[in-house]
């Protein structure tokens, strides 16, 4: 695994969790945060921990914010320090800034002025939550980027017989990468494959393909 070099600003519960998880993985940290008592309380979770103003650009030049690989702007309540935040790391040449928007306008804001990713944690939380206790068959879901996702999903009564007759390609638009059975796993499963009760699958599809297979699956 490459180490990466990350900024998080802001360290609050959110930004203090990336920051030191991010570091727990042996990535570089740098955190930086406003706060005083909020710096000191990851000053030895983090590689470095700073007492910095990220709404001000020469501090943020000052640590050299445009040389990490991912910038973390994860200030939550002021709208206001947030943009400029972000502002002022993709204007000093930061490749990769991750923003936290409290809310949809924040969100809207955020990638016009050039966020490379707006997450809304609390929204995306709940949303992840809300799936998976309605389709409790879905263990787990890796979003590819785009319209595209690999989830892994548990065969019912509904989903039995062979990957030929079952002809999830042709129904859902969906694929079929792999099967696992009591820990054993068969990747690229041919057309003969027999899926049965319990087994659990990898499919990979767009989310419109990934929807309707659960539905089905559901009903």
């Amino acid at each position: 695994m490459k180490t990466k070099q990350c900024l998080v600003i802001g360290l609050g519960r959110f930004g203090t969790a990336v920051a030191t998880t991010l570091y727990e993985m042996g990535h570089e940290v740098v955190a930086i945060d406003q706060n005083e008592e909020n710096v000191e309380r990851v000053m030895n979770l983090v590689t470095h921990a700073a007492i910095v103003d990220a709404a001000d650009e020469r501090a943020l030049r000052a640590i050299g914010a445009g040389e990490f690989d991912v910038v973390v702007v994860a200030i939550g309540t002021d709208i206001q320090a947030n943009i400029m935040a972000t502002m002022n790391a993709k204007s000093l040449g930061a490749p990769y800034v991750v923003s936290k928007a409290v809310d949809e306008m924040a969100r809207r804001v955020l990638e016009r002025i050039g966020a490379d990713l707006v997450i809304r944690p609390e929204h995306d939380m709940g949303v992840r939550l809300a799936r998976q206790i309605a389709t409790p068959n879905i263990v787990d879901t890796l979003d590819l980027g785009g319209d595209y996702a690999i989830v892994e999903i548990e065969a019912n009564e509904r989903l039995k017989g062979t990957l030929r007759d079952l002809n999830l390609t042709g129904r859902f638009a969906v694929q079929v990468i792999a099967v696992s059975r009591a820990g054993k796993v068969e990747v690229s499963p041919r057309a003969e494959h027999d899926i049965r009760s319990h087994d659990k699958l990898v499919v990979v599809g767009t989310s419109h393909s990934l929807d309707e297979l659960r539905r089905y699956l559901g009903d």
